[in-house]
């Protein structure tokens, strides 16, 4: 019984150390592909900072307004 007990706990950390190490090795393999082809892969451009809409707030004090209104009218007080 702990012989079958060793003999499986030895296959089960082969199992993992082999595709651990089979992992890492693709990893390196996808990591070179890449560097070698960045040229085909272009990142892409930042985007320009969209305008505000007009019933944006404009400030963190805006902001800090209209959280403290909604939380009054959770908690029911006139505002």
């Amino acid at each position: 019984m702990m012989l079958e007990g060793a003999r499986l706990m030895v296959v089960g950390m082969f199992t993992v150390f082999a595709f651990l190490t089979l992992l890492v090795g693709l990893m390196k393999v996808s990591a070179a592909f890449f560097e070698a082809n960045a040229h085909r892969f272009p990142e892409d451009e930042p985007t320009a900072a969209r305008p505000k809409r007009s019933g944006e707030p404009k400030s963190d004090e805006e902001i800090a307004v209209a959280i403290a209104l909604a939380s009054a009218m959770k908690r029911g007080q006139r505002v």
